[in-house]
């Protein structure tokens, strides 16, 4: 009976001993093996051997691209102007012992460093060129972090700016800003547009003013030459001057006669000698 307890714990002890010196690693996976306490290999995906009892396993760690979300922070343009801007980082571990053991929590410690290279970069920034420049930003992010990581035995993939946003009373301010910018444009298009109908009519007038003036002034050559021309066929003869004078006498009579406002009309009984009265005949 003795025999058989003995016998069977061997074989649980021999068992356990297998356990704990055969490590399958999954693929994806790495894991860091202390022996005594202190670090002595990493593990490769697959089957690995291990000596029972000396050497742990202290660590497992994925090698697959870790995804670290970046909260939200507010942060100060170099004009003065509060954003609120957030990011994404993909990051790799390459070396998994440097991971563990250079640095406490490296998930969280990249988290901050990317927070604290962001608050940099975008100090430096007016709030036009942080609005409109994330792939400068997500540039200069990825510089800045990649070294300093590097001594961990990580590799930073690529940072994304999620975004990159004013802060909500700081919407309002500009929101306010581009409704005045577009009232103002109105009114200088409108005033602009004033301006111009008051130089075309303007420009009318002008044209109109000379159009007039060159009519007077062919009028008067058209009276001047008709004035020479009566005057050279009339000579010193009073027969047709009178005609043509009592011509126009009963063209004004007779326009006074067909006018609305005329109420009496009287006509010389000598037509002949009125004419000569106009002439300053005797």
């Amino acid at each position: 009976m003795e025999s058989t307890v003995i016998v069977f714990a061997i074989l649980v002890l021999a068992a356990v001993t297998l356990g704990l010196g055969v490590r399958i690693v999954p693929q994806g996976s790495k894991h860091v093996v202390q022996r005594l306490g202190k670090y002595h290999a990493t593990l490769a995906p697959g089957l690995n051997i291990i000596i029972p009892y000396i050497d742990t396993v202290a660590y497992r760690v994925t090698t697959k691209d870790i995804v670290l979300d970046i909260p939200s922070q507010e942060v100060i343009t170099k004009d003065n102007v509060v954003i609120v801007a957030n990011a994404v980082a993909y990051i790799n571990i390459i070396s998994p012992e440097k991971a563990v053991y250079g640095v406490e929590d490296y998930e969280l410690a990249i988290r901050n460093l990317v927070q604290t290279s962001l608050r940099s970069i975008v100090g430096e920034m007016s709030l036009d060129d942080a609005l409109s420049s994330r792939e400068e930003i997500k540039v200069k992010l990825k510089t800045s972090i990649s070294d300093d990581i590097s001594d961990w035995g990580i590799t930073l993939k690529t940072v994304e700016i999620q975004d990159i946003n004013p802060t909500a009373t700081m919407q309002a301010s500009m929101e306010d800003q581009a409704a005045a910018e577009r009232d103002r444009r109105a009114v200088v298009t409108r005033a602009e547009g004033q301006k111009q109908a008051a130089i075309l009519e303007a420009d009318g007038r002008l044209a109109a003013s000379r159009r007039d003036a060159e009519a007077k002034v062919v009028l008067a050559e058209a009276t001047r030459e008709a004035i020479e021309k009566v005057t050279a066929g009339i000579q010193d003869k009073e027969l047709p001057a009178v005609y043509l004078l009592g011509e126009r006498y009963v063209e004004a009579v007779q326009n006074l006669a067909e006018s609305d406002n005329a109420k009496l009309l009287l006509l010389p009984g000598d037509i002949p000698a009125a004419v000569r009265s106009l002439m300053g005949a005797r």
